[in-house]
């Protein structure tokens, strides 16, 4: 299987369908981080370069009941205006009339963004007359949104099997990325694996059991395996009821060979704030009024050392309440090691999914990484071995 990529097509005077992701943090009016912009910029460009015109769709948020001016994707066309260098119009709809027209009038060499494509229902539901609905706009399909590829949306899925359909430079790399270091790693590979709940990683733990040497287990997720080895952890984030669970999964790495790290020591306090009064402890000593907010440093040294026997680290979720210091020193600490590994050419490291990103870019890190992907959901389904239906599409 190969996956279908632009340069299997001739984009000359073709209105081509860029599904992207502008699904940006904002507040106040103004974009808070533009990560995702910018890794579109490429696609948008050599469309417009190879003589097609841009016609972009994505989601905003999640709306519930139709138009929501709070989630309108029109948010964002100053910002990829600026990013482009290019001016970017607006539809006030993705389909119908008012979209056909602005397709219909986009100069050349300007970029035509349409409105949220989940203020239908169609979308979700992934509709066969609403992605046909959306197919008429264009000639050709290009998908730029790994960051959504876990959805079979009308959007994502469902036109590509109406237009001929491929991956635009973004889709293009986080696969090749993501694949250099799940099929042929080079070894020791370690995974950082944090967050809070042990239940929404659960099948992606169960399954690096297998391909990973060693994994790193922090966050409020650390809790609940502290707790199942018998460990105080005081008023600390845990799921009492995955205990069993996060046995088994101690005992299969035993038996795949697979080396489990959890902290040894602790940071503890009684007030989730800045800068609260806090303590460093033995991992089985919490108080019964403090919480688990942070590893401490014990468990910080212990994982640099680990990091540095390692030759691919693969990093999904924060050590610690990063939000808040002091409470992101072990994420920033570690994150930094990886850093410096990957730049003096000791690691291949590859971060992305939920809070990771975050985590990184306020550590100053994330720059530093050999590859930081734009997606969450779909990163850790693409960790966890599931087939993507948006990536599946694309393929020939």
């Amino acid at each position: 299987m190969r996956l279908r990529t632009l340069d299997d097509f001739d984009l000359k005077d073709k209105n081509v369908l860029i599904r992207v992701d502008m699904n940006v943090p904002m507040l106040n009016g103004q974009v808070t981080d533009s990560t995702r912009l910018t890794r579109a910029v490429p696609t948008i460009l050599e469309v417009l370069e190879k003589g097609g015109k841009p016609i972009l769709l994505s989601h905003f948020g999640r709306p519930t009941r139709g138009f929501d001016l709070t989630m309108s994707t029109q948010q964002a066309v100053i910002a990829l205006s600026n990013r482009l260098k290019k001016r970017v119009h607006f539809a006030t709809s993705c389909i119908g009339e008012t979209a056909q027209l602005a397709v219909d009038t986009l100069p050349k060499g300007d970029v035509l963004l349409l409105e949220n494509t989940r203020f239908h229902q169609g979308e979700k539901k992934n509709e066969p007359r609403f992605a046909a609905e959306l197919a008429k706009l264009g000639d050709i399909f290009v998908s730029d949104t790994f960051s959504t590829a876990h959805r079979a949306h009308a959007s994502v899925e469902g036109i590509a099997h109406l237009l001929p359909s491929c991956a635009g430079r973004l889709m293009e790399e986080e696969i090749y990325r993501l694949e250099a270091v799940l099929s042929t790693p080079e070894r020791p590979v370690l995974a950082v694996v944090g967050g809070a709940k042990v239940s929404s990683k659960l099948m992606l733990l169960e399954h690096l059991i297998g391909p990973m040497d060693k994994i790193v287990i922090g966050g409020g997720m650390a809790n609940t395996f502290l707790a199942a080895q018998g460990h105080n952890i005081g008023q600390s984030l845990c799921e009492h009821d995955m205990q069993d669970t996060a046995r088994s999964i101690l005992e299969n790495a035993k038996v795949m060979n697979c080396e489990i790290i959890l902290p040894v020591d602790i940071v503890a306090a009684k007030e989730f704030s800045a800068n609260s009064e806090h303590e460093i402890l033995p991992a089985n000593k919490c108080p019964a009024d403090a919480m688990i907010l942070d590893v401490g440093p014990k468990t910080i040294t212990l994982i640099k050392k680990h990091l540095d026997e390692a030759k691919t680290v693969i990093w999904n979720g924060p050590l610690g309440a990063f939000e808040i210091p002091p409470y992101n020193i072990a994420t920033n600490e570690a994150a930094a090691h990886v850093a410096f590994l990957t730049e003096t050419g000791k690691v291949l490291s590859v971060a992305g999914g939920g809070d990771t990103v975050a985590a990184l870019n306020g550590s100053g890190s994330a720059k530093r990484f050999t590859y930081i992907s734009t997606a969450g959901g779909a990163f850790l389904e693409w960790l966890e071995g599931k087939t993507l239906p948006g990536v599946a599409v694309l393929m020939s």
